[in-house]
């Protein structure tokens, strides 16, 4: 409930509470805060049995906490039926991404001992370049389609 109060903030509620309240009814105040939330908690798990009976047997597990968005997705997730932890046990993202990169720099297939059917053939401007495109060159203006005044 108070996960992310600071001792300096506790301390200075503290500080705050004698003064606004006094060291005489502080004391009281604190006894019926906490008669309070004693109350309203046993309200509120009154309430979820009286839910929980109206439901049926068949809801007699049921968790209130899974109406949570993000416990329900969790508790789905983790789930065994699916079959998603030894999916994600499976995937090893380092593997993946050496692999793909091999793939786009082509180490398997461009290796200097390829044979003779690299050398026979004359290489192509891509192959020549080691194997890489240039993505930086800029197109040949012989390859822009003639300018047509009256197309547009």
């Amino acid at each position: 409930m108070f996960n992310d109060i600071g001792p300096l903030e506790l301390v200075t509620l503290v500080v705050l509470a004698v003064l606004v309240f006094g060291p005489d009814k502080l004391p009281k105040l604190i006894q019926d805060v906490t008669r309070t939330i004693r109350k309203i908690r046993e309200f509120s798990e009154s309430a979820k049995q009286d839910i929980r009976s109206e439901l049926g047997p068949e809801f007699k597990d049921f968790d209130f906490e899974d109406l949570n968005p993000k416990t329900f997705i969790r508790k789905q997730l983790d789930n065994d039926d699916l079959g998603l932890k030894e999916i994600r046990n499976g995937f090893d993202l380092k593997k993946e991404m050496a692999e793909v990169t091999d793939a786009v720099h082509s180490r398997e297939a461009d290796s200097p001992s390829s044979g003779s059917s690299a050398s026979s053939s004359s290489p192509s401007p891509s192959e020549s370049a080691g194997g890489r495109v240039d993505m930086t060159k800029k197109p040949e203006e012989d390859d822009r389609p003639p300018f047509d005044a009256d197309a547009t």
